[in-house]
């Protein structure tokens, strides 16, 4: 399980591309390498990956195809930057909320606006997951726990303070790039359950 608190950002140092497999060499920073062992769970981007292997200050997984189909691994390059978070253990403090690493889908970032000391982030989801999605309730982005702000038609947007930006891949987001979407899965078996007792959402 992960708690949506980004730890930091890494940089893909090379792929190896094989049939239905690609293995990402990552490097970290070193201070966040403590007692990693190889099996160990890490969240890149907000999707759970397996240390296969350790080199010094990178650390190898591998994705195979469906993981690739599902989320934005497969676009990713060397040189290129992604948020991590390593797996919560017993005992740490929940920061955001809690997450399972597992991608539900990916969103396009439709709109940026940077008022002073503020960033906003505008999003396109399809229906089937912005049911899902209510002002105020929580969403993970690119493995950032998030506080969503308007849900318009098929958009919802979130706020972003400086700290979130520096500690994360934000700051560098263009429009029309996409990212991995987890959604709360408390909600969604709130709106499910609902909707089997015929109180679905108005418009789903």
């Amino acid at each position: 399980m992960f708690t949506g608190i980004v730890q930091g950002i890494a940089t893909i140092a090379h792929i190896d591309t094989q049939p239905g497999l690609q293995t990402f060499g990552i490097r970290f920073p070193r201070a966040h390498l403590d007692n990693v062992t190889i099996g160990a769970s890490v969240a890149i981007n907000g999707t759970c990956l397996t240390v296969t292997s350790q080199q010094g200050d990178c650390l190898t997984f591998d994705a195979m195809q469906e993981t690739l189909r599902l989320t934005t691994l497969g676009e990713l390059k060397p040189g290129d930057e992604v948020n991590f978070e390593r797996a919560a253990r017993i005992g740490d403090e929940i920061g955001g909320h809690l997450l399972s690493g597992h991608i539900h889908t990916t969103a396009h970032c439709q709109a940026i606006e940077r008022p002073e000391n503020n960033c906003i982030l505008q999003f396109e989801l399809d229906d089937e997951w912005l049911r899902y999605v209510f002002p105020k309730g929580f969403i993970a982005i690119n493995g950032a726990s998030l506080t969503v702000g308007e849900v318009t038609s098929n958009r919802f947007n979130v706020h972003l303070i400086p700290e979130t930006l520096r500690a994360t891949t934000f700051s560098d987001i263009q429009i029309g790039d996409r990212v991995n979407i987890e959604i709360d899965s408390q909600t969604q078996t709130i709106v499910d359950t609902l909707a089997r007792l015929g109180y679905d959402r108005p418009g789903s």
